[in-house]
């Protein structure tokens, strides 16, 4: 029976599983809370610019 010479490391563990992951569900989506627009989850709006009720991106007003 083969065995391995080397160990495998946790990323490249964690990367095998991740994709298998990413594979079979769809993708999050919420709505904002300033603008209530859909947006990933954890991550600053596109539209706004908000993240927690802060503004990180200040929009330019054409």
């Amino acid at each position: 029976m083969a065995v391995p010479k080397r160990r495998q490391s946790k990323a490249r563990s964690s990367s095998r599983r991740a994709q298998w992951a990413a594979k079979r569900k769809p993708p999050t989506v919420v709505q904002c809370q300033k603008c209530e627009n859909p947006m990933v989850p954890h991550r600053v709006c596109g539209a706004c610019g908000f993240y927690g009720g802060k503004e990180i991106f200040p929009q330019e007003e054409a």
